[in-house]
């Protein structure tokens, strides 16, 4: 038994991805529907989904909670020169 799913997207990205597809050898209906088996078999997005500086959202959070843990505990220094001599005390 099969169902309809409707998808809302702009006309550029379906047209660009129906060029892709159709040199691939698949049409948009069997590419989205590789596309939910692949969300089965993996239980979730079957690629990585990074920000847009390269970082998945975890990595991203995991920084974002270090830098504040930083500002609010790190060590502070009056010039870069303070900061090398304490890096070579060490």
């Amino acid at each position: 038994m099969t169902t309809t799913i409707q998808v809302r997207t702009n006309q550029a990205t379906k047209k660009t991805a129906q060029l892709i597809l159709e040199k691939l050898g698949l049409d948009l209906s069997t590419a989205i529907n590789i596309y939910l088996v692949q969300i089965i078999e993996k239980q979730g997005i079957p690629f990585e989904v990074v920000t847009e500086n390269g970082m998945t959202p975890a990595e991203e959070k995991k920084i974002l909670k270090e830098i504040v843990w930083a500002k609010r505990h790190g060590k502070r220094y009056a010039s870069a020169k303070a900061l090398h001599d304490a890096i070579l005390k060490e």
